[in-house]
């Protein structure tokens, strides 16, 4: 049986959401977050050295980070509804997606969530206005005119399809579900990003991303 490692508020809830999907047998071993420092425990580590979520277990296999998972899943246990078929134009766009989610988009976002936490974390009170300051330059000047253009790239990409690799789901919409949700909670006007903020009103609306909610508790994705 499939286990999941699921830290809660994390990117392991959309592996819930894909597992639901697939139909396949599993369970949830349950990680909370330590309450002031928002890191993933100590215990996490007995599973895979660097004790970060999501990581699954199946068998004698031990896989972590959430593409790596998702390609193992679905190359195991899809029945042809989530992997596009090899060398197609559909397969290229679902690695594109798939890597471009955390090797691109995730890494601005933790920097934004970073530099944004700068400004109010406690301080030497004649430290906050530098502290504010290189915050609200490096917001200005890379962080906020690159997401601006990611979000733009996006938006585009999704006025033309419904799905990020086409006309059906893919693997690539599991993994680009938490940084568009995280997005539109923390950063963006659903307004001004209409397909994005359609592709995740359609993503909740299946009743598998429902159960998912269900089966891994409350979930803060901003």
């Amino acid at each position: 049986m499939i286990t999941l490692h699921h830290l809660e508020n994390s990117r392991s809830q959309r592996l819930i959401w894909l597992l639901e999907e697939l139909g396949v047998e599993y369970r949830i071993e349950r990680y909370n977050r330590d309450p002031k420092t928002s890191l993933a425990p100590e215990s996490l580590k007995k599973i895979h050295p660097l004790g970060k979520s999501p990581v699954i277990t199946d068998g004698e296999n031990t896989i972590a980070e959430s593409g790596l998972i998702i390609e193992y899943l679905l190359k195991t246990y899809d029945n042809g509804r989530f992997l596009p078929t090899e060398n197609t134009p559909a397969y290229w766009q679902y690695l594109y997606w798939l890597h471009y989610s955390e090797g691109t988009l995730m890494p601005l976002m933790v920097m934004s969530l970073i530099f944004n936490k700068i400004k109010t974390a406690p301080m030497p009170f004649f430290i906050r206005p530098i502290a504010k300051g290189i915050a609200d330059q490096v917001m200005k000047s890379y962080v906020g005119p690159n997401m601006a253009n990611n979000l733009t790239f996006i938006e585009t990409h999704l006025s033309q399809q419904p799905w990020f690799a086409g006309e059906q789901m893919s693997g690539a919409d599991f993994q680009m579900i938490f940084p568009l949700e995280a997005a539109i909670k923390a950063s963006i006007k659903a307004e001004d990003y209409p397909h994005i903020a359609a592709f995740v009103q359609r993503v909740h609306a299946l009743p598998a991303y429902q159960e998912a909610l269900r089966q891994g508790g409350p979930y803060d994705y901003a």
